[in-house]
């Protein structure tokens, strides 16, 4: 086990008490930051930035030299994947991440490689330069996208308003969604247990877009597969007692069904009071979040009065994570987010000391 110096996150996975609420944010390593941006052009490039082990832990410190935050996450993307199966990842500043040659039918899929790990070891790589960066200061989060995610950017090329191509296909072409989801499946538990072995003390799984499907196909093409991926991390000796969070954003409805997923925390994002999601999950279960990522841009009471909404809603209890809804905006000064942090640490006290 690591000896690492804070183990509130830790601590709250386990079901241990703690002192005060632990806070991490989504994105944390990223465009907000003048020090991300300094080390994103001497990359040349996001996707060097990702594939350059020793600036890709760079950045992932970065945030926790700033801030009192509780965890790091490493600086990775969701999309290592499909592009180390062989969907080429291309990224441009104002258009984001996108895939020239997107997937149409099964022949698309079979194609692709589900051997990928050793075209993915510069994630491992920038791991283990970040875990002798951090020094055992505070744990590491490894992470991956979830199979229905990662579809989505694969069969649509890119983020689209609608979504058509692949809700469509849900429907009128299943088989071809299956044998995607079953290659990444695969292939996001591989990646996953290579990022434990490496160093990451807590992994993540990325819904991005679960939100999108009725629920009969939340639970066939989203949570299904999450819950295949945890069970294979389970049965691996490398992950079998790694803590997992899984974030589906939009998964409000769900949020019985996912408790029943064998993650240990599930990521709330805004749209849902933690009141009320503590009491559909029960006690078993730990809680992230859920501050809108838009209450960065108010003032100093604002946030605060934000933030203790939130800790208050949650009230007494040592199983909640602070972190936001979803990734910190760009745009967002990096003082608000210190004010947020130190808010989260000196008011949540009240509720862990009893």
């Amino acid at each position: 086990m690591d000896s690492i110096k804070n183990r509130r996150i830790l601590d709250v996975l386990a079901g241990n008490p703690v002192d005060k609420t632990p806070v991490w944010i989504m994105r944390q390593a990223g465009r907000y930051l003048p020090e991300y941006k300094k080390t994103r052009a001497e990359a040349g490039s996001f996707l060097d930035l990702c594939k350059t082990p020793e600036l890709a832990s760079e950045v992932t410190v970065q945030p926790i030299r700033r801030f009192d935050l509780d965890a790091a996450i490493i600086f990775s993307d969701i999309l290592t994947i499909p592009d180390a199966m062989g969907l080429e990842l291309k990224f441009e500043d104002n258009r984001g991440p996108y895939f020239d040659t997107p997937l149409n039918n099964l022949d698309d899929v079979s194609s692709l490689t589900d051997e990928n790990n050793s075209s993915l070891e510069y994630v491992a790589d920038a791991i283990i330069h970040t875990k002798e960066k951090l020094n055992n200061e505070v744990p590491l989060i490894g992470f991956s996208g979830s199979p229905w995610t990662l579809s989505t950017y694969m069969i649509e090329g890119a983020a689209t308003k609608e979504f058509r191509k692949i809700r469509s296909i849900v429907f009128n072409d299943a088989d071809m969604l299956n044998m995607l989801t079953k290659k990444l499946v695969k292939s996001i538990s591989e990646y996953l247990i290579m990022q434990a072995k490496a160093g990451a003390n807590i992994l993540m799984i990325f819904d991005s877009w679960g939100g999108l499907l009725n629920s009969n196909n939340y639970i066939d093409f989203s949570l299904n597969p999450m819950k295949e991926i945890i069970s294979n991390l389970r049965k691996d000796k490398i992950t079998k007692n790694t803590p997992i969070v899984l974030f589906t954003k939009g998964g409000g409805n769900w949020l019985n069904e996912i408790s029943k997923s064998g993650c240990n925390a599930i990521g709330l994002d805004w749209t849902i009071d933690i009141a009320s999601a503590r009491k559909i999950v029960g006690e078993n279960i730990c809680l992230q979040g859920n501050l809108d990522p838009c209450a960065l841009h108010g003032s100093k009471e604002s946030i605060q009065n934000a933030a203790s909404k939130i800790i208050d809603s949650y009230g007494f209890g040592h199983k909640h994570i602070f972190n936001l809804g979803h990734g910190i905006d760009q745009f967002v000064n990096p003082d608000n987010l210190n004010v947020l942090i130190k808010h989260v640490k000196d008011y949540s006290v009240k509720y862990h000391n009893h």
